[in-house]
């Protein structure tokens, strides 16, 4: 049975080749192809997730070059034998963090966003795991993403207002409240915790 989230995945493929066409491609017939190749797989995206086209394509035709995974990067600190979580928008929580800017390597960016949406100086310690994220959270997306996990030790700071969250506060295992589980997973919080308290922790990846 073909379901509506094997139409994402033919879509985005259709998009994966049509960009890398587009790219590499100097036939002018050929680039004609490819460009609607685009366009299909635009509009089977618009009426799988029943968004208006010209969204879709700010979104899904503006890329160029070969097309390769985004990077999101999530800050774990401990305190307390507690994991420091923020409240999203929609009053659900996350680890802190977010796509990483093309100017900071991704340790540097999960500095960045502890400090941007839990108010918090941080240092990374060790790499925790590696993530692909259709392998691990709900809601496929657009595009693929791979999302990298940090420990991080706390130096200073505290919570501000900003734009991106609405509060920070400390978790224990058994008292975590509802995730936003596309951003972060209550699995992935708990491999974060067992991954702090294991000396010699092995990197999981995909």
């Amino acid at each position: 049975m073909i379901t509506e989230d094997q139409i994402l995945e033919w879509a985005k493929e259709l998009q994966s080749i049509a960009q890398a066409g587009l790219f590499y491609g100097r036939d002018v017939f050929d680039r004609e192809r490819y460009q609607r190749i685009r366009e299909i797989g635009a509009q089977m995206l618009a009426m799988r997730a029943d968004l208006p086209m010209d969204k879709v394509i700010d979104c899904f035709c503006t890329d160029t070059g070969y097309q390769t995974p985004k990077v999101d990067t999530r800050a774990v600190v401990i305190r307390g034998g507690k994991i420091l979580l923020v409240r999203e928008g929609d009053g659900r929580w996350s680890l802190p963090g977010g796509w990483c800017e093309f100017n900071l390597s991704p340790a540097e960016n999960a500095v960045k966003e502890a400090k941007e949406e839990a108010g918090v100086d941080v240092i990374v310690k060790k790499l925790i795991a590696i993530h692909d994220k259709n392998k691990h959270n709900p809601k496929p997306y657009l595009f693929s993403v791979l999302k990298i996990f940090y420990e991080c030790e706390l130096v200073g700071g505290e919570f501000a207002p900003n734009i991106e969250t609405s509060a920070s506060g400390y978790f224990g295992i058994d008292e975590l409240p509802p995730m936003a589980e596309e951003k972060c997973s209550e699995a992935q919080v708990r491999m974060c915790f067992e991954a702090c308290s294991t000396e010699n922790w092995t990197v999981q990846f995909d």
